[in-house]
């Protein structure tokens, strides 16, 4: 059951991704210029969702968050890489398959260099968890258990910046 949840919300992420034209290389190419937010719109909108519903639903006892450490050596490094990757395919790994599942082969190559990624980080993983993964460990940090406050302030902080970005970015014809 959670594989056909898995599936069925990753098609219907993928049929949201197309509809709102982040699928395509010329939005793909404005996001990373800073010329056309639609991308950086679509993604801060699954953020604030997201966040809302996943609070809500911590509230609710349906769920329980898994909070992963920060460790800013790694997610530097890892964020650097897929930089990159975006910047040279023109896909990050999601419009990679989406743009796959509208018939652009393109994309293939990014789902086959990450696959190719993974398989080398798990290969060198036991010599990055004695270097890499050590710079910078914090343990599981999330905004509200940094600043002591209850975790719907950074959901509302967020949410308001969200909201004044757009406001900004529609101003601008961005």
């Amino acid at each position: 059951m959670t594989l056909a949840i898995g599936l069925f919300t990753g098609v219907l992420f993928g049929l949201l991704m197309q509809r709102a034209l982040v699928l395509r290389y010329d939005k793909q190419l404005g996001a990373l210029l800073l010329k056309d937010m639609t991308i950086v719109k679509f993604m801060l909108s699954a953020i604030v969702v997201a966040a809302i519903g996943l609070h809500l639903c911590l509230d609710l006892g349906l769920l329980e968050l898994s909070v992963k450490g920060t460790e800013v050596g790694a997610q530097l490094i890892g964020g650097g890489l897929f930089g990159i990757g975006w910047a040279m395919l023109g896909y990050c790994p999601g419009t990679a398959w989406g743009a796959l599942g509208e018939g652009r082969y393109d994309g293939l190559w990014g789902i086959l260099g990450g696959w190719f990624g993974t398989a080398i980080y798990a290969e060198v993983y036991p010599t990055l968890q004695t270097s890499v993964l050590t710079w910078g460990a914090y343990g599981k940090l999330t905004w509200a258990s940094m600043l002591g406050i209850n975790h719907w302030i950074p959901v509302l902080v967020l949410t308001v910046i969200s909201i004044l970005l757009f406001r900004f970015f529609e101003k601008k014809g961005l």
